[in-house]
């Protein structure tokens, strides 16, 4: 009898396991996180040539989801509504030390594509000149803020949050050029392909190019997160979507993709990028699918100092399994 019973429980465990497994694989679409922006150029070209469909034989809907800002990414991520993102190394550091590791950096996606930029009427020729001026940048606590941040502490200057007299505001890169041209501020720390349109389009001075503004290297730009309980219930996909990563990184890097992307960013924002600016601001971008760890850690002390976050991240935020 005893053994009967055992049996009889250990079919059971079989069956609940087997049963659980199965569920694992029953999805009936992936949701894929985007920014309509050059930086992300990975995601508009798979999403324009269905790349990730093919990888999964079209039996998985494969759903795009376009954000304007990384800490709403990162909200849609916690809420369950996004089960992969592309997004800045910063709202993903600070994504993974708020969930405390919900979330995990599975891929890089691309470096530089950031610059310095200032009026051509202000007497500003290096990062030391910017003492005492007025610097915009996208969104407090993005990716280009905490380089800002960085940048005047390499220079020893602090922001007047932080007993300095550097004043930083924020400003959706769409409205930086009006504030520049209105004299509203002095400078702007901003991913392409603005600082080409402001280069290009209104006047602005480069200041510092993307492969200078940090001491350190070209810092991280954009990197690939994933929620955790998605890559532990769906790891298949996962390796299909970095598979279709790979494939439309080395796609971009060898052939060229400017009017695909151009396509996929007037499709969202409804006005296309001009040529010009195009092939600027595509010169300061690094389109990788590797993961710039020191940048990142980087990335993280500074946040950690400015205390946008607790406590740095550990060792498992970053999983590179899948682009080794």
């Amino acid at each position: 009898m005893k053994r009967i019973i055992t049996l009889f429980v250990t079919l059971i465990i079989i069956f609940s396991l087997s049963s659980c497994n199965s569920k694992t694989t029953e999805i009936s679409e992936v949701r894929i996180a985007y920014f309509p922006n050059i930086t992300h150029a990975q995601a508009l070209v798979m999403k324009s040539e269905g790349l990730l469909d093919k990888k999964l034989d079209n039996d998985i809907d494969v759903k795009w989801i376009a954000f304007n800002a990384g800490p709403s990414e990162i909200e849609a991520l916690f809420a369950g509504e996004i089960d992969i993102g592309y997004i800045g190394p910063v709202p993903a550091i600070n994504g993974y030390v708020q969930s405390n590791g919900d979330l995990q950096i599975i891929a890089g996606a691309a470096n530089g594509g950031s610059v310095l930029v200032a009026r051509n009427d202000v007497d500003i020729n290096s990062a030391a000149d910017l003492e005492g001026k007025i610097i915009a940048v996208p969104q407090f606590g993005n990716t280009q803020h905490l380089n800002l941040l960085g940048l005047l502490t390499a220079n020893n200057l602090k922001p007047k949050t932080g007993g300095g007299n550097v004043e930083i505001v924020q400003s959706s890169n769409a409205d930086i050029p009006n504030l520049m041209e209105r004299g509203n501020i002095d400078a702007a720390f901003v991913p392409e392909p603005w600082g080409s349109i402001l280069e290009i389009d209104h006047g602005a001075k480069l200041i510092l190019d993307y492969d200078e503004v940090d001491a350190k290297g070209i810092p991280s730009t954009a990197i690939i997160i994933v929620r955790k309980d998605f890559l532990d219930n769906h790891s298949d996909i996962v390796e299909k979507f970095i598979e279709a990563h790979k494939e439309a990184t080395l796609y971009i890097n060898n052939n060229d993709v400017k009017g695909i992307i151009n396509a996929q960013i007037s499709e969202v924002t409804g006005s296309e990028i001009s040529p010009l600016i195009l092939d600027s601001a595509f010169d300061r971008l690094i389109v990788t699918y590797e993961i710039p760890k020191e940048s990142i850690m980087d990335f993280a002390a500074i946040n950690e100092q400015e205390k946008f976050i607790t406590r740095l991240p550990d060792e498992n935020m970053i999983n590179d399994s899948f682009v080794k």
